[in-house]
């Protein structure tokens, strides 16, 4: 058998591509750190935030929802940080952090006319 550059190029990329599956199916799942840690860092502030944001939001709504005619919707802290933590799964929540986004929200969504709530205590 003869060797020429075609069949020495095909068999070096097919034990290439070989041994990349070999790796791929032995280190599935085992990345110990991302490539850009700050990049994953800022990520995870932004999702924190935004399940934060959002957890504000979805009390307000079933507050507004819950409340009787004429009577105010009642938003605290302690339904968001439980919203937080059911839905979106961070435990460790701060509670300055869950009224700041609640304050925010409450802004946001004009509750002073009909909302009653503890996050500005």
């Amino acid at each position: 058998m003869r060797w020429n550059l075609d069949t020495l190029i095909g068999v070096l990329v097919g034990l290439t591509g070989v041994g990349l599956i070999t790796a791929g199916l032995l280190w599935k799942g085992r990345a110990v750190r991302p490539f850009a840690a700050g990049r994953a860092r800022s990520v995870a502030r932004r999702e924190y935030a935004r399940a934060l944001q959002r957890a504000s939001d979805q009390v307000i709504a079933a507050a507004r929802r819950s409340a009787g005619e004429g009577e105010p919707a009642i938003v605290t802290v302690a339904a968001v940080l439980r919203v937080t933590r059911e839905q979106y799964g961070y435990d460790g929540v701060d509670r300055q952090h869950a009224a700041a986004a609640l304050r925010g929200r409450f802004e946001h969504w004009r509750c002073a006319a009909d909302c009653v709530t503890d996050a500005y205590g």
